[in-house]
């Protein structure tokens, strides 16, 4: 159970800013309390923003997410999952491939496909069950793109809705990639750089492209 508990490379647990927010967002009496209230910290106080340089170690990593206030699925769900590990619950990183029906047109266009490769979630152990979280979209991004925010309640899984809120497809499952106890950076970039050629190689200003501006 240690390796649910102990910091990582990428889930790094016991960098003084996880830590910081941690203490000022884990809220309630018991784990699945807090749970909740760091999932909603990271789901809507860090903003999704999938313009990265994906050949960087730190665009992966949980402390920089939190230190930039911003980050795409990876480093959100390696952030709740490190938030957690700090106030002692067992935690760890899972991925799947999700393709999306309703991405924006500049995002395909930079991808060029809808197929979503390693999207990532965290696990949290939770009443002695695993119980998957998807902190990745946060609210006002939903609001704006009439997607349906994931709510989590600590029992049951938070996963992607199928259909937005005017029944449009939206997100569907096609493969489990499996659970890690760190983010598997150098598997993901293998994955990206063979499925997103052009998007993978973004370059050191992509983080300056912003997916969904105020």
């Amino acid at each position: 159970m240690n390796q649910h508990l102990d910091p990582g490379r990428f889930v790094d647990s016991d960098h003084p800013a996880i830590i910081a927010f941690s203490e000022e967002y884990s809220r309630g009496g018991n784990a699945r309390e807090k749970a909740v209230s760091l999932y909603y910290a990271v789901r809507d106080r860090i903003r999704y923003n999938p313009f990265q340089n994906f050949t960087l170690d730190d665009t992966y990593r949980a402390s920089v997410c939190v230190e930039q206030g911003s980050g795409w699925c990876v480093p959100k769900a390696a952030l709740l999952a490190a938030c957690a590990r700090a106030v002692g619950i067992p935690a760890r990183v899972g991925y799947a491939d999700v393709k999306n029906h309703i991405t924006t047109p500049e995002l395909t266009a930079k991808m060029g496909t809808d197929l979503f490769v390693f999207h990532g979630y965290t696990e949290l152990l939770l009443d002695g069950k695993w119980v998957k979280a998807t902190p990745a979209f946060n609210l006002t991004l939903c609001t704006r793109f009439r997607v349906k925010p994931l709510e989590f309640d600590g029992r049951t899984d938070s996963l992607f809705h199928p259909f937005d809120e005017d029944n449009r497809r939206h997100m569907e499952y096609v493969r489990d990639r499996g659970s890690y106890d760190d983010v598997p950076a150098d598997e993901i970039r293998r994955a990206f750089s063979e499925t997103y050629p052009k998007y993978f190689n973004l370059g050191p200003d992509a983080a300056k492209l912003d997916f969904a501006p105020a």
